[in-house]
């Protein structure tokens, strides 16, 4: 296992200056603008404005986690949109939710909440409303991963693409190994990340607060029971 670890650990947390999935859409920007630059000269002004607004969109900087093996950190650059009791639609129990939402100034890399083994991946087809309405979390178009941390806690991590997002991408599988702040995802313009937390977590974070993902700590997981046996 720590074999396997070490090598989930080894994966960067971020891709300097611009994530992979950004290349193709920012080389066309800037083709663009060149071509019209060299045709119209300063008319290329909004061309180029494009050109660096997919710069942003597509940034994808190192972060790194702070220690602490109970510590849940943010998955995803934002605003918290909402933290409270629910039913866990994924792993059928009581749970603490989290969400954050990701406008299109944000990061769109995902990171690992915590460190653990993925116990289940599942995809499931939807709509794309608004991110930021409750009723995404439901209807929307979604990746979620269930990680078990060495201890037995359960975390549910949910990408939720949103009413611009057309494109989730997820490039772990079940089995995998995590590590905390292991990037393991994009989401393409404008979406939400779902946390389903065990209910005896200790949420840090509150309804309006900004988080950066890979780095703030938005929960402390609370061992209820021994695992050693």
């Amino acid at each position: 296992m720590d074999a396997d670890r070490q090598s989930a650990g080894s994966a960067p947390a971020g891709h300097p200056i611009v994530a992979r999935e950004g290349w193709p859409f920012l080389a066309i920007a800037v083709a663009l603008a060149a071509v019209a630059a060299w045709a119209f000269g300063v008319w290329s002004l909004p061309l180029w404005i494009v050109a660096v607004f997919v710069l942003q969109f597509f940034r994808d900087p190192v972060r790194t986690p702070p220690d602490g093996a109970a510590l849940v950190i943010a998955p995803a650059d934002g605003r918290v949109i909402a933290v409270g009791r629910v039913r866990d639609p994924y792993v059928a129990r009581e749970a603490t939710k989290v969400s954050v939402f990701m406008n299109v100034f944000d990061v769109h890399s995902n990171r690992s909440p915590v460190e653990g083994r993925i116990d289940g991946v599942w995809y499931r087809p939807g709509r794309f409303v608004n991110a930021a309405l409750d009723k995404a979390s439901d209807d929307n178009e979604r990746n979620a991963l269930w990680i078990r941390t060495d201890d037995g806690q359960d975390v549910v991590c949910v990408q939720v693409a949103g009413l611009i997002a057309r494109r989730i991408l997820c490039y772990v599988e079940k089995g995998a190994m995590l590590v905390r702040g292991q990037r393991y995802g994009f989401i393409r313009f404008g979406s939400r990340v779902d946390l389903f937390l065990p209910s005896s977590a200790r949420v840090c974070v509150a309804i309006g607060d900004r988080v950066r993902g890979g780095e703030s700590i938005v929960a402390e997981l609370v061992t209820t029971r021994s695992h050693g046996a």
